[in-house]
Order: C-alpha cells, then structure tokens, then sequence
C-alpha cells in the first residue's frame, strides 16, 4: 500500500504523515533521504527527530530507499524533494537520468509488502525559477511527483495543515 502525501512547504504533509502511520503501526519507521548541508537543516532534522518519540526507528538512505525498508512494516519516506537533490547532484544536474533512477526506485517501492507513506513537495506552485537547474529541478519533481500519484493507493494534498483527499 502505498500513500502519497504532497503540499507546500510548512503545510503540514509531515505531522499528517506521522499521525497516519502511528494509526496504521505500533512501531513505526522514519526514512530520512536528506543530507545535512547545513547547520540550519542539521537544526531542522533535529526538531523532526524530537516530534517522534520512542515507538519510531529512524532510518538513513539517501537514494536508495527500497533496499532499506523492513518487510511489512509502515514506513515514512521523507521526503521526495530532498531524495531527488541527492540523484540531481550525484548525476551532475542530468534531469534524464534522474527520471529513470526515481521510477526504478518507485516500481521497486510498489512491489514491497510494506506500508510505504511517501511525502514531497509542489515546487512548481510557487515563484518561477531563476536558474536553469532550478526549473529543470522543478520539472523534474513534477514528473516524478505524477508518477508516484499513478502509483499511489491513496494520494492527499496538504494545504494550511488541512488534508485534501486527491485518490
């Protein structure tokens, strides 16, 4: 099963994310896929860690997330933006290869037996971008965005930290 929660940023995807997978699980996971680029993320990624108390496991992985998931169990990905940076950095800004990688991973997702909460972005809502590998990044996140959509059981989009049921 798998459910996709997406929405602006600050809009509540990751407290819905949370709340739906303590309804679904004892013992949940948290898949983190970011890389601490800075102190003001390190301090972010701290707070996200002290909203989970004991009944979470935490897992790391950066790219590739199926590999790392336990059977049948419930688990948060989060979030898809910041997995998709890791692939658009590694692959020197190539949108192609990025594309292929993500639906690979995403197939791979479908096919677990896990409850899989996976949380991303509407990046391309807002202001458009200034740089060229900002606007290709953005494309890049929508396709990926409408494939795991597809792929999705169940889809919600977060607006003012109030869920929208999309599927």
């Amino acid at each position: 099963m798998i459910y996709y929660i997406s929405g602006g940023e600050r809009s509540g995807k990751s407290r819905y994310a949370q709340e739906l997978a303590e309804s679904l699980a004892d013992n949940p996971y948290y898949l983190a896929t970011s890389r601490i680029w800075d102190e003001t993320f390190k301090q972010r990624v701290q707070r996200h860690i002290s909203e989970r108390d004991e009944r979470w496991t935490t897992i790391e992985e950066e790219k590739n997330i199926s590999a790392v998931i336990p059977p049948n169990s419930t688990v948060v990905v989060d979030c898809v933006t910041l997995w998709l940076t890791n692939f658009f950095t590694d692959t020197d800004y190539n949108v192609e290869v990025c594309l292929q990688l993500a639906r690979e991973e995403i197939l791979k997702l479908s096919e677990l037996d896990s409850t899989i909460i996976i949380i991303s972005n509407e990046i391309g809502m807002g202001l458009h971008a200034q740089t060229k590998s900002g606007r290709q990044f953005t494309e890049l996140q929508g396709w990926v965005n409408q494939f795991i959509a597809q792929k999705a059981d169940k889809a919600t989009f977060m607006v003012s930290g109030l869920p929208l049921t999309l599927k």
